[in-house]
């Protein structure tokens, strides 16, 4: 079973996106900030990471540049409800950028996308 993580700070984006990965059949992982993704991150072997770019501690921007200092294979899909980060330089790094939105077909398609064997 593919493991996912899915790093937002708000609540209900975590539940919401963990629920519909769990039902397309991922095992998800959740974090409430930039700091405990990077610690799931390392103790865990993920097949995919799911990044909010606006989080306390530090942005999603910055654990994208160190998740792929580290693990540079890692597929790392940014989400944000704000489009103008996609011009940001440190969001290239990313497989895709996603804007966030309550249809999730986009995010699912994109994981599918990342996943294939």
């Amino acid at each position: 079973m593919k493991k996912i993580l899915v790093a937002d700070d708000e609540m209900s984006i975590r539940l919401l996106y963990s629920e519909e990965l769990k039902d397309e059949g991922y095992e998800v992982l959740t974090a409430a900030d930039g700091r405990e993704a990077l610690d799931i991150v390392e103790k865990n072997p993920l097949d995919l990471v799911i990044l909010d770019i606006k989080m306390p501690e530090m942005s999603g921007i910055e654990v994208l540049r160190q998740i792929k200092e580290k693990n540079p294979n890692l597929p790392v899909l940014l989400s944000s409800a704000y489009s103008e980060y996609k011009q940001d330089f440190g969001t290239w790094a990313s497989e895709e950028y996603l804007v966030k939105s309550s249809d999730l077909e986009d995010l699912k398609a994109a994981v599918k996308r990342h996943l294939q064997d």
